[in-house]
Parts: structure tokens; sequence; C-alpha cells
């Protein structure tokens, strides 16, 4: 066969290959556009979506308004608050400083803020990364002023709001998501550079990276194509309640587009920023004292969908939701920005991701026998609110949770002891854990990236 009829078939191939997937993306943007645009009228709050395929971008859309008061409507290149999104960003800045030198994954909180307690263990900067400290997350706290949110704080003023807690857990003993992990770090970053975390930033990954859209949120600053956030009342849409950067600081106080967020994960992937092994570090499930393995890395979620191993991370914040998927092994990057708090982030992000590696959601989840799950039912109940409990119930072999008189709703056994909340906004799930004896008698909420403890009642 001759050089030139090999080179034939080649091309031939290639162009009946790419047609293959010109038609499956498609596909994939048709089916898109019915879900998002039936999910977000035009006046109404929106979201921008970004979807990529090894390295291309196979979808870019907007829907809905980015300001419901001037009928302007939502563009792809719209600039969103991240919320935990922003935790990402910390976590590179705190490894670029590990490779530098300047402080040790394993150093102590107290090495950097020397006034912070310590609590009868050492909590290292590796057990504030990976949400195992044990230190009680401030946004959780009893603030003694209603309108504090509204103000502005040096960071060491929010710090010492929680500094006197005690511990929750011996660090490295468990996982519990704790923004207050990330603050730290943010001060640590300003400790060890005698820089500000947003100065930091800005010269070490958002001007190196060359992101004109990304930016330490700042309501004074006019932005160009920021767009306004609400809240939902019943069935009223609202403007969010207002909330000074300096209360996520760095948990949570980041903004920026889909394109720049592309553009963060491809320079994270071409090892611009820190050096492979790094990245791989952090993107490694982090391991308890026991043994037991999380799905946290370093500013990373590495969570299975249909099958599939992702790493994500998802942020909540006033008038906002975000959420970052990305497949390694499909090559396949999802990036999706809401302007509403009441937005369905969770479904709507992990249906996209499914779809786009091709995989249809599966809301089945698995059978469980009539034994296991009457093993489940009962009465769970939190110490903040004693008189409304959440209850685990079973019907026609099917299992629900409730707040009685509020809501109900069916749940998804994605194991034995996980669960997806059916058709609950924002998107909840839950984990049931096993005391000693082998008993269910513990559950953790999760909803809107916050985890609620609660314990069964006798």
């Amino acid at each position: 066969m001759t050089k030139s009829c090999l080179l034939s078939i080649f091309f031939l191939f290639l162009l009946t290959y790419t047609y293959g997937q010109n038609k499956q993306d498609k596909q994939l943007a048709k089916v898109l556009d019915e879900i998002l645009s039936g999910q977000f009228k035009p006046r109404d709050p929106g979201c921008a979506v970004l979807v990529t395929k090894k390295g291309q971008i196979i979808y870019e859309k907007s829907f809905g308004s980015a300001d419901m008061e001037l009928n302007v409507p939502l563009k792809p290149e719209m600039i969103f608050r991240l919320g935990s999104m922003t935790k990402q960003f910390t976590a590179v800045a705190i490894l670029q400083l590990m490779e530098q030198g300047k402080l040790s994954l394993q150093d102590s909180v107290q090495k950097f803020i020397k006034d912070f307690p310590y609590k009868g263990y050492k909590v290292t900067i590796e057990n504030l990364l990976t949400h195992t400290s044990g230190i009680k997350d401030y946004t959780q706290l009893d603030l003694p002023d209603p309108f504090i949110r509204r103000k502005d704080f040096p960071p060491k003023q929010i710090i010492d709001l929680f500094k006197n807690e005690p511990l929750e857990f011996q660090p490295g003993t468990k996982f519990k998501y704790s923004n207050s992990g990330y603050f730290l770090l943010g001060y640590i970053i300003e400790t060890v550079t005698n820089k500000t975390y947003s100065d930091f930033i800005q010269e070490n990954i958002i001007k190196p990276l060359g992101l004109a859209n990304t930016y330490y949120d700042n309501a004074s600053q006019v932005i160009p194509n920021r767009v306004k956030g609400y809240k939902k009342e019943d069935t009223v849409y609202e403007n969010t309640d207002y909330q000074s950067a300096t209360i996520p600081f760095a948990a949570g106080a980041l903004i920026s587009n889909v394109e720049d967020l592309y553009k963060w994960h491809q320079a994270l992937y071409n090892y611009v920023l820190i050096k492979k092994e790094t990245i791989d570090k952090a993107f490694t499930p982090f391991k308890l004292s026991d043994g037991t393995v999380t799905n946290y890395g370093y500013g990373w979620f590495i969570i299975d969908i249909g099958g599939s191993q992702s790493i994500q991370h998802g942020g909540s914040i006033n008038g906002f939701k975000s959420n970052e998927i990305y497949f390694p092994k499909e090559d396949v990057f999802v990036a999706a920005l809401f302007n509403c708090e009441c937005a369905p982030m969770e479904d709507l992000s992990s249906q996209i991701a499914s779809l786009a590696i091709g995989k249809i959601p599966d809301e089945k989840g698995i059978e469980i026998s009539e034994d296991v799950q009457n093993s489940y039912i009962g009465k769970y109940f939190t110490p903040l609110d004693t008189k409304r409990p959440l209850v685990i119930s079973r019907e026609k072999n099917k299992l629900f949770i409730s707040v009685p008189n509020e809501w109900i709703a069916e749940l998804i056994a994605v194991s034995h002891s996980k669960f997806k909340v059916k058709n609950i906004r924002p998107a909840g799930s839950l984990e049931l854990f096993k005391d000693s004896q082998g008993h269910f008698t513990k559950l953790i909420w999760t909803q809107s990236g916050k985890q609620t403890e609660f314990t069964k009642s006798e």
C-alpha cells in the first residue's frame, strides 16, 4: 500500500471521527439548551455554563437575567461571586509558598499566628487544607451583632471571633468542612509574605495567568460585567443581602467568569503555577489517622460521578452559587455559575457533567434490603434545634426524609450509608454513621456546601 493511500485512509478516518464527535457535541448542546432554558426564564436570575472536551470549548451559553431591575440578559463573559471555589486558589497559593520553602504543610497554626490558642493537639496547615483540623466553622457561630456581615474587618479580628472555640475533634481523625481553615490559610499567606491576601493572589495567580475577569471582590469597585445576586422568598425574587468580602476572605471572596475558570483549570494541568507532584497531591483524597480515606484533597473534592472520577468544588455565597467539575480520564471540564442562592446548583451541575461524559444521570440508586432500611428509621436531632428533627421513614419499600409539617423528600441510596435527597432545593445529601455496636445513630446532612450533624433519638 502506497504512502499516499495510507494518508488518504487516515484523513478519511479523521473526518469520520470528527463528524461523529461534532454530531455528539451538537446533540449535547441541544439537550443542555432544553434543560437550562426550561430551568431559567429570561427575566429571572440564571446561569452561565461552559463545557470543554479534550481542550476544546464545546458549549458556552448563558440563560436568565444579570439584572432583573434593568432587564439585562446574562452573557457567558459576565462575572459572578465564586464563594467556596475561592478555596482552590487559596490552596494553590499555600502550595506555592511550600514549594518556595517558606512554610511546611506540617507547620502548626501557632507558628504563624502566635496568639492562636494551643488546644491540646497540633493543628497543621495540612489539617486546614483538608478540613480535618477540628476548628469550628466561624460561619456557624451565633454572632453578637446581626449586621456584622455588612462591616469590613481585618482578618485577625474575624479570627478572634472563633479562635477560642474548643476543637470539635482531634485533628486528623475526622473530616468536617470548615470555612475557618481556609480563613486561617489566607491570614497565614499574609503573615508569610507581608502582603494582603488579595495582593498575593493578584500578583502570583491572576496576573501571571492573564485572568482579566477574576478579582478579589470589592463592592465599591466598578467592575464591568459584574452581575447582581438574588435570593428567593417563597415565589418572590429579592436582591440578596449585602455581605462584606472581608467576611468570606480566603474562604470565598473571589469573583470570576466561566472562561477565566477554564484558563485557571488549564494552568493547573499544565503545571504553570505549581509542580506536577504537588498538584497530584492536591488531587489525592486525604487519609485520616485511622486509614479512612476522605473525598477531599487540598482545595478540591474527589467524587465519583456515574463511575468516573471527578475533581471538583462548588460554592455558595449571598446571591450566588458556583461549581467546577473535571473528569481527568475523559478530559471533560464543566464550569457553571449562578446568580441566585436558590439555584439547584448541585443537581444541575452533576446532570450537565454526566451528560458531558456521555452518561445518563441515575436517579434509581442501589437496592437496600428491608431490614437495613428499617435500621435507618427514626428521628434525628441537632443541638442547635431540638424541636425540628429530621425524620427518616419508609413506605412501599422507599425511604423518605422529612421535617414534619414542613417538607418531605425521597432518599436515593448511593451506598448503604450515603443518600441523595430527591427534588429538594437547594440539593441535599446525607450520610449515616454506625456506633460501636453497629447501629445507625448519627447522620450528617449536607446542603449548599454546609454540613450539619444530627443524632438519633432513643
